[in-house]
């Protein structure tokens, strides 16, 4: 399994969404340099509130450009880093892979997948609807989220759009994504 690295964007702050840049610098066990979610412990706000200590499974945020084709035939304008991901991919069923994948994403940075991003109310107050636009149902009525996965990196590097994306799947049996 192969993909395409589309963006990149970063934020120092705690907003919602992040500006496109041309390029980020993952830093081993933190996450994204000079993005308000990198660190060892969660930095994500509201679970800062419930408890500081926990590790921090979301320092890198991606989602598929496929999905952002999806939001735009549902009427949703979507653009990348609207959604606060960090990157955006393309080529690549994000959703599909399991807990523990691994990706290579450009020439050194590795990211391993933790889950899937939860979605919450702050899509609807960037686009009212968004939020049920992101859940949904399988055929066996299983809940379907398609924000995102969440990743905490490996090896660090330099990430910029048109790199490649190689995937490196961990031994089976393989972990389906779960909330994190």
């Amino acid at each position: 399994m192969s993909g395409t690295v589309q963006a990149v964007a970063a934020s120092a702050i705690h907003g919602f969404s992040k500006p496109r840049l041309p390029s980020i610098r993952l830093l081993s066990g933190l996450g994204v340099a000079g993005d308000a979610h990198a660190g060892v412990t969660v930095k994500h706000r509201s679970r800062v509130a419930r408890d500081p200590s926990q590790p921090n499974l979301r320092q890198l945020h991606l989602i598929a450009e496929e999905t952002l084709q999806d939001l735009a035939a549902a009427g949703f304008h979507v653009a990348p880093g609207d959604l606060g991901e960090n990157v955006t991919t393309r080529g690549l069923d994000l959703l599909a892979l399991p807990r523990g994948a691994r990706l290579h994403l450009g020439a050194d940075a590795v990211a391993e997948v933790t889950g899937l991003r939860n979605p919450c109310h702050q899509l609807d107050d960037f686009r009212p609807g968004l939020m049920r636009a992101l859940i949904g149902r399988g055929a066996d009525g299983e809940v379907l989220l398609k924000a995102g996965i969440m990743a905490v990196v490996i090896a660090g590097g330099e990430v910029a759009a048109g790199d490649a994306i190689a995937v490196e799947l961990p031994p089976e049996p393989h972990e389906r994504l779960q909330r994190v």
